[in-house]
């Protein structure tokens, strides 16, 4: 088992009151069904983008999610047809479905001798995101042709232009990233000591006896010829090097200009509830402080960020994972938009 999927996880996300009711909500890592069935297929999938496109989650069989959360277990014929799952065949299907690979695992559980079964989904890679749907699939086509799907509090839809947008700046900012740390390799190498090597043609372009700049993790996937044992017949593609081969295991931290967090993250807590209301005075102030701590709003970038007073809670927090108490959050505006849709969600 793994640590994503195991008895200890399993039984703390189904831990019940002293009434028989779940303690935890459906989120937007944690979605519950009824039964399972192959003809619900497509039904799950669509969980499965939307889990891959944020951060992943939980999809769990053998809970009655209305009129409150109950734990009835599955039955014997839906147990069988979850043991049935071919994983090659479903993961191929996937692909076929959707524009990248979804990682998942899945297995199933007895609890108080009752079968249970969990799905997995692991959140997407940044450099693959969002995972988009390639053609219309299910009943009454669940699955559309050019959707993204995204998991909200408790539900899965189509992303909404927020979460769309942070999605696409972030892949924006991972590509700026690798491309600032080519090129800080290549100075600290210099460019007269530096070759390009291109994996698909097998050629270095570069004048003769210079030095070859290769990133340690492509050292590793290289097939390097062993002196002597040259064959241009024998085994996979290879490289015939003459020269040094030198691995980079370091780069060079440049200066970087610190972001105006107040223009990203304009609101304090106190006028983030009051936009909230403002747009939807159902919601109280309780509500949206249970929807923030349900659903790590205070942990995602996307939508807020700790307001540190000083580098030792910063630096406490890089360490430890944890704040100090009477640390501040601000907020994105796009987190009044979430906040609702997740209240919503809930009705």
């Amino acid at each position: 088992m793994s640590d994503k999927l195991n008895m200890e996880v399993i039984t703390d996300l189904l831990k019940v009151k002293n009434d028989g009711v779940l303690y935890r909500r459906e989120s937007q890592t944690l979605e519950f069904k009824e039964s399972f069935n192959f003809a619900g297929l497509a039904d799950y999938f669509r969980d499965f983008a939307a889990f891959s496109n944020n951060k992943g989650g939980y999809l769990i069989f053998g809970i009655k999610d209305r009129p409150k959360r109950e734990l009835v277990g599955l039955s014997t014929s839906a147990k069988d047809q979850f043991e049935k799952l071919d994983p090659e065949m479903i993961s191929g299907y996937i692909n076929d479905i959707f524009s990248c690979c979804i990682e998942w695992e899945h297995d199933v559980f007895n609890l108080n001798g009752k079968d249970y079964a969990a799905f997995y989904v692991y959140e997407a890679d940044m450099n693959i995101k969002p995972v988009i749907c390639k053609k219309d699939e299910g009943k009454d086509n669940i699955l559309k042709n050019g959707e993204i799907y995204y998991r909200y509090g408790g539900r899965t839809q189509k992303i909404q232009h927020g979460e769309l947008e942070a999605i696409i700046n972030r892949r924006i900012d991972y590509f700026n990233k690798q491309w600032i740390d080519l090129v800080q390799k290549i100075g600290k190498s210099g460019p007269q000591n530096a070759a390009i090597l291109d994996t698909e043609k097998g050629a270095i372009t570069k004048g003769e006896n210079q030095i070859l700049v290769v990133d340690e993790k492509l050292v590793r996937k290289i097939k390097w010829i062993k002196e002597g044992e040259f064959s241009e017949k024998k085994g996979t593609k290879t490289l015939k090097l003459i020269g040094e081969v030198q691995p980079v295991d370091a780069i060079e931290v440049v200066r970087t200009e610190k972001v105006n967090r107040l223009k990203e993250y304009p609101l304090s807590a106190k006028e983030l509830a009051n936009e909230i209301k403002k747009r939807n005075n159902k919601i109280g102030q309780n509500d949206i402080w249970r929807i923030i701590k349900e659903n790590n709003i205070k942990s995602d970038l996307t939508y807020a960020l700790y307001n540190f007073r000083n580098k030792s809670q910063e630096e406490e927090y890089s360490t430890s994972g944890k704040v100090s108490n009477g640390v501040p959050s601000i907020y994105k505006q796009t987190t009044v938009d979430y906040i609702i849709q997740i209240y919503i969600n809930e009705i």
